[in-house]
């Protein structure tokens, strides 16, 4: 099977919304993030529970415990290609604003990918 390319979201100001998250974890939850996110270009559509979940309208979420921490990374596909979009802290469910944030976020790669996609 292909390896599934994996690219970060970048806004119109140039952030990038997954690193600045991940800057502010704990250096093992960063590790734990980096595994799930290697593991989502190792597998693509094919990462299923309990690593990865659909949660609606084509956002997925990349799933990482760490000492009862639920953490959430939201994700979409773009043809071969999977975009992340953002990580979060969750209590129960993922909330609904985090999710309208990552559909918002897919509508603006669809309409210009390169100006949405981070470059290292």
């Amino acid at each position: 099977m292909p390896r599934t390319t994996v690219l970060l979201f970048q806004e119109s100001d140039g952030t990038i919304p997954l690193l600045e998250w991940m800057d502010a974890l704990l250096p093992k939850v960063q590790d734990k993030c980096v595994v799930k996110i290697e593991r989502l270009g190792e597998l693509g559509h094919e990462l299923r529970r309990p690593e990865a979940d659909l949660l609606r309208n084509g956002i997925y979420e990349l799933r990482i415990a760490f000492r009862s921490v639920q953490y959430r990374i939201l994700y979409f596909f773009h043809g071969q290609e999977a975009v992340i979009s953002h990580g979060l802290k969750k209590k129960s469910e993922v909330p609904d604003e985090e999710i309208r944030t990552a559909l918002k976020r897919m509508e603006m790669f669809k309409n210009n990918p390169l100006k949405h996609t981070y470059e290292e």
